[in-house]
């Protein structure tokens, strides 16, 4: 028992010198440690499980001061001995309540007067106790063999009397083996757990030094070398004890007879004394802990209001409150009655923390933070780890259900300070230790194994301002099927021109958007001269390693205003006109949409407000696709209500054939298969696992209906996905684009033969300009134009085919975005072209896909 006790004390202490000399300690002694280590829900759930522990042990305490008092002056059950004049006290249970509660007054007065007081009186206690000791360790050796009268009460079975035997060898080959038998104090039968529970109790002072560590001069200095000298002069002297008295003493006094030592001294009275000078600082060292934990806890403001009153001091800094709170608590505890009874509850509590603090030393070893570098350097990860199994070995062979209970309490304290208590700033453990195999993770992530079999969308985001795309936001969070997802934002400006840099203090509000709308997204802000070259910043940098967006996200282009969402008065803007004078700042600004203020109104010229323009946004959409990025376009999102939204019946429609290419109506292209499967993937998100997809396949008349629909049929069940194959014949609007488009060759003409009479004239220009090609001609070589000439009528009739369908409107419709021309100045026209065609359309994702995203093989 006093190996497995002591190997996790030491364990333990190792810890506790590490964290101590790792920084300033203030009040709250192991509670602070671990808070700090660990933060504030491991701190705070673990600090209330502490101050129980000293609340129990105090009242552990006061009890084995009433049991051995009553041992010398009570009366016994058989009446009052007339050989001892001094068995004047009652007892009964009432009468030992009454004497634990005096005790307790005592202890509290001390306490109340305040540490100074207490620091004293515990040094002359102190000095009694090392005295008593000494007497005991001369009696076993000057004190001759006598017989020994033992306390009541007495079956048919037992005797009265024991014998004290001097040094025997043959008293201690009796007493080597364990024989377990029924405490005379409480009739239960006693066990190795059962006996090591009242034990341990005997060693849990290690705490009592780092619970004053708000008052001592210099904590990081005192704690480390009071408590290991406090460890190594108590294990010697209980290894002494243990030695001299099995020697010496017969196994029935030791079970009959707690007492004993006081009945073989020397003079009884000086043990005596010591038990009562060391239980009654005992005592009062767990009551000026609990106090001193209750304190801190009350002042990191960890459970609001309902700690609050413990915050109260004297002038002189002694947290009257908190002595007064942990004093009714124990009083509550001596109510149990009997040492034994709480003795088990004492030391699981202890357990507990002694693992707590081993775990908070052992996170930051593993953490490799930087900032953990404490003067005291012998422990390891190993120290921590051996502790930690030996605290939760030795709590379940306790007791298992005081074990479980005590720890499912911890965890419910953590829950409820996890979502009460408001963010701290101590630092999260948790966060190093993310950091620190996130970054192992990453290095281990090799793009060049990257497979299309295990491929997912990793998302990046552009918002113009987070109040119009919240129904935009939350849709893409859905559909990223646990991949990447980056909020990106592009701010204009020149830092060169700027005092500071202007987007560090709008991560606040960003990230505060992410947790208000509860989505799983980074945020990216960046600094530029135009939209543009901001979003080729964003897509260059954002990620690490493996993790880096294949997919851009851009909000369409039109001219709709824009539509306020985000109405959390959290997020009310600076500028908005309901916020009055007399009303605080809100707590998180983004600025006022578009068109919202008359100051916006007047911005912007012939943009209409916006940021860039048309020829800029398709040259964004451009770039992105040189990159090899996937690109989506998402419109009317700001109808977007996605609890309306998701209520049965739900449909996806998807369109995967190039509408704006009437002369193909190919669906197994890059595209189309990149169409499907985000279609698909939206589809395995737990919100959307009701929606039904629908494919709308467009055919015209002098083709097999039945064949196209077939041929669908099989390329879905190839890569399982379930979905309704509707064919949509389109004779008329293809018949109208090929009547439209003899009309359009004839006026292409007319305008090249324009063209190069006024490139004849501009030849010496042109000859300059070759020597040094533009990047957009180089484009223009790199990919053959694929799109061509469309008229308004055609794009209005498709638009009117898909919203005539006779089917029930869909929550979200996937249409197949074409590539950008190679001619840059028909980028006017190609938006046009999908303004065109998905107008009126409702929550409409136009997608582009680059790289393979689908496989049949296993």
């Amino acid at each position: 028992m006093l190996a497995v006790a002591y190997f996790i004390i030491s364990m333990t202490v190792l810890s506790v010198c590490a964290i101590s000399t790792n920084g300033a300690l203030d009040a709250g002694g192991a509670y602070y440690m671990i808070s700090r280590a660990l933060g504030p829900e491991f701190g705070g759930s673990l600090g209330i499980m502490f101050f129980f522990a000293n609340v129990c042990g105090s009242a552990l305490y006061v009890l084995g001061l009433v049991e051995a008092m009553l041992a010398t002056f009570g009366v016994s059950e058989a009446g009052v001995d007339s050989s001892s004049k001094y068995q004047v006290l009652p007892v009964g249970y009432w009468w030992s309540l009454l004497y634990g509660t005096a005790l307790l007054l005592v202890c509290l007065v001390v306490c109340l007067v305040g540490a100074r007081i207490y620091a004293k009186a515990t040094f002359i206690i102190f000095l009694v106790v090392i005295f008593v000791l000494g007497t005991i360790f001369v009696s076993f050796f000057a004190v001759k063999p006598q017989v020994v009268n033992l306390p009541g009460p007495f079956t048919n079975n037992s005797s009265a009397t024991a014998n004290f035997t001097g040094f025997k060898l043959d008293t201690l080959r009796r007493n080597l083996e364990a024989d377990y038998t029924v405490d005379y104090t409480t009739n239960t039968m006693m066990t190795f757990a059962t006996v090591f529970a009242v034990m341990f109790n005997g060693c849990t002072g290690i705490m009592a030094g780092s619970n004053m560590s708000g008052d001592l001069k210099n904590p990081s200095y005192a704690i480390p070398r009071g408590t290991i000298t406090a460890v190594i002069f108590t294990l010697i002297i209980y290894l002494l004890l243990i030695i001299l008295v099995a020697c010496t003493c017969d196994r029935v006094l030791l079970q009959r007879d707690y007492s004993f030592l006081r009945d073989i001294n020397l003079w009884h009275p000086f043990v005596t004394i010591g038990v009562y000078s060391s239980t009654l600082s005992a005592s009062m060292s767990n009551l000026i802990g609990a106090s001193r934990i209750l304190y801190a806890l009350a002042r990191d403001d960890l459970f609001g209001k309902v700690l609050s009153p413990a915050k109260k001091t004297s002038a002189s800094g002694n947290p009257w409150a908190s002595v007064l709170i942990s004093w009714f608590l124990v009083q509550l505890v001596l109510f149990s009655g009997k040492l034994n009874t709480i003795a088990a509850i004492v030391t699981i509590f202890f357990l507990l923390v002694y693992a707590a603090v081993d775990l908070a030393c052992l996170a930051l070893e593993w953490a490799s933070a930087p900032n953990f570098r404490p003067t005291f350097r012998y422990f390891t990860w190993h120290t921590c780890v051996l502790g930690i199994v030996g605290c939760a070995v030795m709590m379940f062979l306790i007791n298992p259900i005081y074990a479980s209970a005590s720890i499912i309490f911890m965890l419910l304290l953590l829950l409820i300070i996890h979502y009460l208590c408001p963010t701290s700033s101590w630092g999260y453990i948790s966060q190093a230790l993310i950091f620190h195999q996130v970054r192992k993770y990453l290095l281990m992530l090799d793009v060049r194994k990257d497979h299309v079999k295990f491929w997912r969308p990793q998302v990046l985001l552009m918002v113009s301002n987070p109040r119009a795309s919240v129904g935009l936001i939350t849709f893409i969070n859905d559909i990223k099927k646990s991949g990447l997802y980056v909020l990106g934002h592009v701010q204009i400006g020149d830092l060169a021109v700027l005092p500071s840099d202007p987007l560090q203090c709008r991560y606040d509000s960003w990230l505060s958007l992410v947790d208000h709308l509860n989505i799983k997204a980074f945020v990216n802000l960046t600094l530029a001269d135009s939209v543009r070259h901001g979003v080729q910043h964003l897509l260059f940098i954002s990620g690490l390693g493996g993790m880096r967006p294949n997919t851009l996200v851009l909000g369409f282009y039109d001219d709709a205003p824009p539509q306020d969402q985000l109405q959390d008065r959290t997020f009310r803007s600076l500028d908005d006109p309901a916020l009055t004078e007399d009303q605080e700042d809100p707590l998180y600004h983004f600025p006022p949409l578009r068109g919202s203020t008359p100051d916006n109104k007047n911005r912007g010229g012939a943009c209409g407000g916006k940021v860039l323009s048309p020829q800029e946004y398709v040259c964004i959409i451009a770039d992105a696709v040189k990159m090899l990025k996937n690109v989506a376009l998402a419109r009317y999102f700001g109808q977007f209500d996605r609890q309306r939204a998701l209520q049965s019946p739900v449909f996806v429609d998807v369109w995967p054939v190039n509408l704006l290419r009437p002369d193909s109506s190919s669906y197994v292209d890059t595209c189309s298969l990149f169409l499907l499967q985000l279609a698909c993937i939206l589809n395995m998100t737990r919100s959307w696992q009701k929606a039904k997809l629908r494919l709308f396949l467009c055919v015209e008349a002098g083709r097999s209906l039945k064949g196209a629909e077939q041929k669908l049929k099989q390329l879905l069940k190839d890569l399982r996905m379930k979905a309704d194959i509707h064919t949509v014949p389109w004779d008329e609007q293809v018949a109208l684009h090929w009547q439209r488009q003899q009309v359009g060759v004839a006026i292409e003409a007319e305008a090249e033969k324009g063209e190069r009479e006024a490139g004849e004239k501009e030849e010496e220009q042109v000859m300059i300009e070759e020597e040094e090609p533009e990047e957009e001609e180089e484009y223009a070589n790199s990919f053959p134009s694929n799109t061509v000439r469309l008229s308004d009528d055609y794009l209005h009739a498709v638009n009117r085919l898909i919203l005539d369908q006779p089917f029930s409107p869909p929550a979200v419709r996937f249409l197949y975005l074409p590539r950008p021309p190679a001619d840059t100045r028909r980028y006017n026209n190609y938006l046009h072209q999908l303004e065109l065609l998905s107008r009126d359309l409702g929550p409409t994702m136009l997608i582009h896909g680059v790289t393979p995203v689908i496989t049949t093989d296993l």
